[in-house]
This record gives C-alpha cells, sequence and structure tokens, in this order.
C-alpha cells in the first residue's frame, strides 16, 4: 500500500506522526527500512547509554525501547482488528504507565533490543500479508473511524518522531 490516509481517516492528534512518513512508497517496505535504520542506530550503544537520561524523570533509552516495543504490540493488534473488520471501539493507552509497569531498565540494552526485533518482525509480517482491500477498512479508536493505512503511518510515524527524539536529546549528550 502506498496511498497515504486522508485527514478523516485518523484523529487531528496524530498528524504530527503521519507528517514524518515519506509521501511516497509501499508503507511496509519504509517500515522495514526504518527499522534496519533503528536497529543500526541502537545496537551501536552500549549497556551505560542505555541506561542514560538526559534528564530528570525522562526515560532512559531502554524505557524508550519498551515504550517502542509494546507500542507496536498495540499498534499492530488495532491494526489487525481493523483488518478483520472489528467494530467494537478499541482503547488507547496511558505510555507513561504501561513504561512504569514494564520496568525496562532491568534488562540489558541488548535483551531489550531483542524484544523490539520480535515484535517488529511479528508487525512486519502482518503488514506484509495484509490483502489489499484490507488497507482502507476502518474501525473505531476513541469512538472515531480509523483506518488500517493510518494505523500503519502512525507506526512508522511514531518510531520516526522516537528516532528524531533518540538523536536530538540522547546522543548528543550521552
Amino acid at each position: 500500500m502506498n496511498q497515504r490516509p486522508e485527514k478523516s481517516e485518523y484523529l487531528e492528534y496524530q498528524t504530527a506522526y503521519i507528517s514524518l512518513v515519506p509521501s511516497e512508497g509501499d508503507l511496509a517496505a519504509i517500515l522495514r527500512e526504518q527499522s534496519k535504520e533503528i536497529f543500526t542506530l541502537l545496537e551501536g550503544l552500549t549497556e551505560e547509554q542505555g541506561s542514560y537520561r538526559y534528564a530528570p524523570g525522562k526515560w532512559s533509552i531502554k524505557q524508550m525501547i519498551g515504550h517502542l516495543t509494546d507500542n507496536d504490540r498495540i499498534m499492530s493488534y488495532r491494526l489487525l482488528c481493523f483488518a478483520r473488520g472489528e467494530q467494537a471501539p478499541l482503547p488507547g493507552y496511558d505510555e507513561n504507565d504501561y513504561v512504569a509497569a514494564g520496568d525496562f531498565d532491568r534488562f540489558s540494552l541488548k535483551e531489550m533490543l531483542l524484544h523490539y526485533r520480535i515484535v517488529r518482525e511479528s508487525t512486519l509480517a502482518l503488514l506484509e500479508s495484509l490483502p489489499a482491500d484490507s488497507w482502507t477498512k476502518a474501525g473505531q479508536f476513541f469512538s472515531v473511524p480509523m483506518t488500517v493505512r493510518a494505523q500503519a503511518c502512525l507506526i512508522i510515524g511514531h518510531e520516526r518522531h522516537h528516532m528524531n527524539v533518540l538523536q536530538e536529546r540522547y546522543l548528543k549528550q550521552a
């Protein structure tokens, strides 16, 4: 699928993420290529860097990876539900509560990256297996219609957002 969602296919606040997705290209291929970038970046970090926080109260890099892993799981589930025709409204989640409950700093950076890689491969397999007519199917998120292609763009844009934060706030100082 290479067509981007219309503004009516997602919530207004999600525009910041959607706008980070390249306007051309197959969404699964874009995510696969982006995955190579982020894993190359993250796998070059030391354990000490994995525990780094750029300010008090901010997540460590390992916590950010845990958040990205949780987010892939949640957004992929939504995408699957929408692709299969589910019409029950799906809930949101509070990322800070999830990160706190995940206790990600107890894992090594290598373990966190393995968890993320496994989940990402599952996300990619799902995207690459969708029938062509699934991409424009819609489900309910916060009682607002959202399409499969919008959800795929959110996965890509959300990760791109965190890659930018990682490079701007963590790696310049770590």
